[in-house]
């Protein structure tokens, strides 16, 4: 097997891989590119009990469609495909008729973790703002600001022109950052 797809931003498919099954690349993708569509996948709003589901049906459409893949960046083409999952999931989870109550516990810390837990408590109000944000803010947001993606790459992942994602990072910049001067402790 090629050592391409050890290369995030890889171009193409090795040759070997797009003459043979999916299954034959697939391992070494799945490796790569996980923890990058769990994190991908929770900032654009997936809920942690909800996460490892979308994670595996964001891999079930990758295994389905590798075959398919022939030129670009993989890892924009799992990106896409995240962003379509997380879109799907939050417009599905308006419709539940099913809310959680209350988050699970957080599981008890040593108190000499405090480090951790200020990150950890950081990470959950950027989510809880994250959450008040539209769909496309939001999305905008992630992927430049979070995932560190060019502007040109953030327009593409969004399926709009450069200006309209310039439009809606602003936006959501805005909103976030009032948002989390409200929430200063």
């Amino acid at each position: 097997m090629s050592s391409d797809l050890s290369i995030p931003g890889v171009v193409g498919l090795p040759a070997e891989a797009s003459t043979s099954s999916p299954p034959s690349v697939f391992p070494e993708l799945f490796e790569q590119e996980a923890a990058y569509v769990g994190r991908t996948l929770r900032y654009l709003g997936v809920r942690e009990p909800d996460l490892e589901d979308s994670c595996q049906e964001v891999f079930v459409v990758v295994h389905r469609q590798l075959a398919r893949f022939r030129e670009g960046s993989l890892r924009a083409w799992v990106r896409q495909i995240c962003v379509h999952v997380a879109s799907n999931y939050r417009r599905s989870r308006r419709r539940r008729r099913e809310d959680a109550v209350a988050d699970v516990p957080e599981v008890a810390v040593n108190a000499d973790q405090d480090e951790a837990l200020a990150l950890q408590e950081g990470r959950r109000r950027l989510l809880a703002v994250l959450d008040r944000l539209s769909e496309e803010q939001r999305t905008a947001f992630v992927l430049f600001e979070i995932e560190q993606l060019t502007m040109v790459e953030t327009a593409e992942a969004l399926g709009c022109p450069l200006q309209t994602a310039y439009s809606r990072l602003y936006a959501a910049r805005a909103k976030v950052q009032a948002a989390m001067k409200g929430m200063q402790p």
